[in-house]
């Protein structure tokens, strides 16, 4: 557990991990996954199809009910996520990588294309579905939910909703 006591939640044999970037000032004082109200990752999981009911920050728990699970590339809390360094990426990406060989969900799923390419040395990242993979846990990349992402939540549930139908179809 760090400072802010906000912990992964995971678990062996779960459909998807999300990978949030790191902690907003709101998400270290309540102690919870995206626990800002601007924040539409709730929203997002629940349109998409992820969960039954929009869980509020507080009910993440939950999440592993419904085989989904939450973690991040960096512990330190910021104000924005543009705050941190692209080495404190790296090595979090690095520290991702063990994580997922550890758990092996079916899908990881980096929540912003700049994390990824920058936690994992990519030069070019298009959404969706990736082509590397770590180990048997397929790498996804969606847009990140966060209130200051200009994406309509529209296009924001419809990406997520191309994972959980693909892990569906997948029998996962």
């Amino acid at each position: 557990m760090s400072e802010h006591g906000i912990t992964d939640i995971i678990a062996p044999g779960l459909r998807v991990v999300f990978c949030g970037i790191n902690p907003g000032k709101s998400s270290a004082h309540t102690g919870h996954h995206f626990a800002y109200a601007g924040n539409r990752f709730w929203k997002t999981l629940w349109l998409a199809g992820f969960t039954e009911r929009q869980l509020m920050p507080e009910e993440e728990l939950h999440l592993l009910d419904t085989r989904c699970g939450i973690t991040r590339l960096v512990d330190r809390p910021t104000k924005e996520a543009s705050e941190l360094s692209t080495g404190e990426l790296r090595e979090g990406g690095k520290a991702l990588v063990e994580k997922m060989l550890r758990y092996q969900p079916a899908a990881l799923a980096v929540l912003g294309k700049d994390a990824y390419r920058k936690a994992f040395c990519q030069s070019k990242v298009e959404w969706g579905k990736q082509e590397a993979a770590i180990g048997e846990t397929e790498i996804w990349v969606l847009p990140n939910p966060s209130g200051l992402n200009r994406i309509t939540q529209e296009k924001l549930t419809e990406a997520y909703r191309e994972l959980e139908t693909a892990l569906t179809l997948r029998g996962r």
